[in-house]
């Protein structure tokens, strides 16, 4: 369920900011997640994003029914700059764990290249894995910091230009590709957002980490069943997803926003 969660918000949240607002703007947005139409968790991500630097903070729980069978937590924060319209990450961290196991990584970057990584306690299941070598490890988004797309400037926040694009994504551990495509629009309301959102067809590309023989890794790379909606947020000129809809090997798994907000604020986004 970790890696179900953290993979659907990687699918829809590998975003890059393309903005420079006078005070940190505070994004604020709550998600329901369902699997095979039963409600199985909650998560919640808060992005401060300013002029330079940006701090994206995302937790998920199972709750209910799922939570009796399962006590699954996790933990996510980034934090970095924005140079020339684009996120260079600086901090990765996540806690993720269940009644029997808590695991932490750490990760440092620069300039989207990974400095160092510590996994605590580490992996011990490395057999059989396509390694990870230094090139996979340039030019990444990690995670959390995979949670604000940008728009290019002059294009339109509706439309092929929200979609198209593709996101790599590492997360200390595995090295993945994610390829948005466009595919229509449709119109939400929810509370905080009300208006057309961009439908984006999504691809799983395992690039390194995974294991050779993995049957859910080849399921999803060859899934044709993953979808990400995206709204705008006109300030920012950027796009955020409001749902991640995908099949697993478990059924059909929904992470849908039921809250979402942007609101300005006087304190500039942290990088520690």
């Amino acid at each position: 369920m970790i890696r179900l969660v953290g993979l659907a918000f990687a699918l829809g949240l590998g975003l890059q900011l393309g903005f420079a607002p006078a005070r940190a703007e505070i994004v604020r947005a709550r998600y329901a997640v369902s699997l095979v139409g039963l409600h199985i968790g909650d998560a919640a991500a808060v992005g401060s994003l300013d002029s330079n630097k940006y701090r994206i903070d995302f937790n998920a729980k199972l709750t209910g029914v799922a939570a009796l069978v399962a006590d699954v937590r996790m933990a996510l924060t980034s934090t970095g700059s924005m140079r020339s319209g684009s996120l260079a990450p600086a901090t990765y961290a996540t806690t993720s764990g269940n009644s029997q196991e808590t695991r932490t990584v750490r990760m440092a970057l620069v300039g989207g290249n990974v400095k160092a990584v510590d996994i605590s306690p580490p992996w011990e299941d490395r057999d059989g894995r396509v390694p990870v070598t230094e090139s996979h490890r340039r030019n990444v988004l990690d995670p959390t910091s995979a949670f604000i797309m940008a728009v290019p400037n002059g294009q339109p926040l509706v439309g092929p230009s929200a979609c198209n694009r593709r996101i790599p994504v590492y997360d200390g551990f595995v090295r993945f590709d994610i390829t948005l495509m466009y595919t229509g629009t449709r119109t939400v309301s929810i509370p905080g957002y009300s208006g057309p959102v961009s439908v984006c067809a999504a691809r799983y590309t395992p690039i390194a980490g995974h294991k050779r023989d993995s049957r859910s890794t080849r399921f999803m790379a060859e899934n044709r069943q993953i979808q990400v909606w995206l709204a705008p947020v006109e300030g920012a000129h950027v796009v955020v997803p409001l749902r991640v809809e995908l099949m697993t090997l478990a059924g059909e798994a929904l992470i849908e926003a039921v809250e979402f907000s942007v609101e300005p604020s006087s304190v500039t986004a942290a990088t520690h």
